[in-house]
């Protein structure tokens, strides 16, 4: 053989070795392409399974936020019922308590010694009878106070008798009847005390 074949036979095997060479890199490339794009997809799941329990920690946590916030209304609701019937309440208290001069009046006129026959005084006493029905309706009504034990946050003591027929701290006398409604004092009885 002659130089010149020599040559272009090493050119060729040359040019055969780098295409063979640049196919192996190829090759190589696709390979790692292929494992990173499988290590991508491993980690898409991974993280699809990591999401996955997060999902039901969030479900709970935005129905824990839910029936906190029912929770919240409920409280709020049943808050501001029960405000609008103390205010409700306490209003008609203030109205009775304004009126209550005019009972006192009317029940020491109808009281009163005198002709049970006077048509004054039955007046008198129709209109107290009246007033009792009013109060009644309104759901307010008279603390017993006479010859029942002194309670001090129903009584006003202004007087004090010794009275053996009584008990220890029995009310002797009454001389303005208390008022109250739904257990709500209006007005605390004045009364004598015995013993």
């Amino acid at each position: 053989m002659n130089q010149e074949e020599t040559m272009k036979t090493e050119t060729n095997e040359e040019t055969l070795e780098r295409e063979a060479a640049a196919e192996e890199t190829a090759e190589r490339a696709e390979t790692e392409n292929a494992g990173a794009e499988a290590a991508g997809a491993a980690a898409e799941e991974h993280a699809e399974e990591a999401k996955e329990p997060e999902a039901p920690d969030e479900l709970a946590i935005e129905k824990d936020r839910y029936l906190r916030l029912a929770a919240e209304y409920d409280n709020f609701r049943k808050r501001t019922i029960k405000e609008k019937t103390t205010l409700y309440r306490d209003a008609q208290c203030d109205t009775v308590a304004a009126f209550l001069p005019v009972y006192d009046n009317l029940l020491r006129a109808a009281t009163a010694e005198g002709d049970d026959e006077n048509p004054h005084k039955k007046g008198l006493v129709m209109i107290l009878t009246q007033y009792q029905e009013v109060l009644k309706k309104l759901g307010v009504s008279e603390i017993p106070a006479l010859h029942e034990p002194f309670d001090p946050a129903k009584h006003d003591a202004v007087m004090h008798t010794e009275d053996e027929s009584l008990g220890e701290n029995t009310v002797a006398q009454v001389f303005q009847p208390g008022f109250e409604k739904e257990e709500k004092i209006i007005r605390r009885a004045v009364v004598q005390v015995a013993n």
